[in-house]
């Protein structure tokens, strides 16, 4: 077995230097009492040291590999290491564990053997006296180690996909706080009051009127911020969606200063989870630029149909003129400055027009060719 491989499979699994797991120490002691011996072991066997997972009647954390019986029982995947004298047996006598009154007699230890067929450490179980294992212990002592491998491997798998879970959170976050937006999950409490379980970063960057600490604490502050002629229609279509369990969505505006105001437009939708709670997710967006521009459209649109009709008029009833009166040099030239004179009070309407609405227009996009701008670069 290749060491750097069976290493590299060790710490795969993370397990090093963890707290005690009780289904591990479970397994440990039940070794122990079907084997009639007063210490049993899970170990993992590193690059130096043998590192205990679960002790029963043992208390030194780890011990040098070279002085571990753990490190000769991995040897073998296939079988169990039994030791009946380590006293009469020529890889053991010298070691320091066996040594004195109270030495290690008996060890027997099962493999920890991973699905690619790699020996983490043992389950092993020890005594000061020497004696004999059965067939059935033996056999106990394998389905233990086996039992104790499942767990690991449930172990790393969880771990993996907490992992996974939480580096989606931590994308999911970064998007989240990127949004120019709020985005926000709430729940109903028993009271019938709002409890926001989650504000999105927006809050702190273009929505100053709001604070996410105080607006987590006391949700209800909300409506202090809402314009005094929209808040009925607010809290009115808050109860409506929370009553019919429908998705809300209303535009209100937002006093920002004492002489200033802000639109935004609200949006959720609810959820039941299988526990019968209702969840409501949901976005707070900033659209006074939006609606600045639905403003200027209607302008645009009463100054084409009110200014212009004037000129236009006049051109249709010039021409109608031109049908039916007689020329003369005279009255050429007449009939010309006056067209002349209505063009050029269309072109200096349409020039204005195109003046007024142009920087409005770069007033609400203009925020955006920085971005692009820096995007082209990469």
């Amino acid at each position: 077995m290749d060491e750097q491989l069976r290493l590299k499979e060790l710490y795969r699994y993370h397990i090093l230097d963890t707290k005690p797991e009780v289904e591990l120490d479970e397994l440990a002691e039940i070794a122990s009492v079907v084997c009639n011996t007063p210490m049993s072991l899970i170990t993992m066997v590193d690059k130096e040291r043998t590192w205990h997972k679960s002790k029963y009647g043992f208390d030194l954390k780890e011990v040098n590999r070279k002085d571990s019986f753990c490190q000769h029982a991995i040897s073998n995947p296939s079988d169990v290491l039994v030791v009946e004298d380590a006293l009469l047996d020529i890889k053991f006598k010298d070691n320091p564990f066996t040594k004195g009154e109270n030495g290690v007699r008996f060890y027997a230890g099962a493999p920890l053997v991973t699905p690619r067929g790699y020996v983490l450490g043992t389950l092993c179980v020890v005594d000061v006296v020497p004696r004999k294992i059965t067939k059935v212990q033996k056999r106990v002592l394998q389905i233990l180690s086996k039992k104790a491998m499942d767990f690991l491997n449930a172990r790393k798998l969880i771990l993996l996909q907490n992992n996974k879970i939480e580096l989606n959170a931590l994308k999911l976050k970064k998007l989240t706080d990127l949004a120019p937006c709020i985005i926000f999950q709430l729940h109903i409490d028993e009271k019938g009051g709002i409890e926001f379980d989650f504000l999105s970063k927006g809050i702190n960057s273009g929505f100053n009127q709001f604070n996410s600490h105080f607006l987590k604490k006391s949700p209800e502050t909300f409506y202090d911020f809402v314009h005094p002629d929209d808040l009925p229609h607010v809290k009115e279509s808050i109860n409506e969606a929370l009553i019919n369990f429908e998705e809300w969505q209303i535009a209100y505006r937002i006093k920002v200063s004492k002489n200033r105001t802000e639109w935004q437009l609200g949006k959720a939708k609810p959820e039941k989870t299988k526990d019968g709670k209702v969840i409501w997710y949901g976005s707070i967006q900033n659209i006074s630029n939006l609606i600045e521009h639905e403003k200027d459209l209607e302008q645009i649109m009463f100054d084409i149909s009110h200014v212009l009709r004037k000129p236009v008029a006049n051109l249709l009833g010039l021409s109608n003129l031109l049908k039916t009166e007689n020329f003369d040099e005279i009255n050429c030239h007449e009939y010309v400055d006056y067209i002349h004179s209505v063009s050029k009070e269309l072109d200096d309407f349409t020039r204005q027009l195109n003046q007024d609405y142009g920087k409005k227009n770069k007033k609400i996009i203009g925020n955006t060719k920085p971005f692009f701008k820096a995007w082209k670069k990469k």
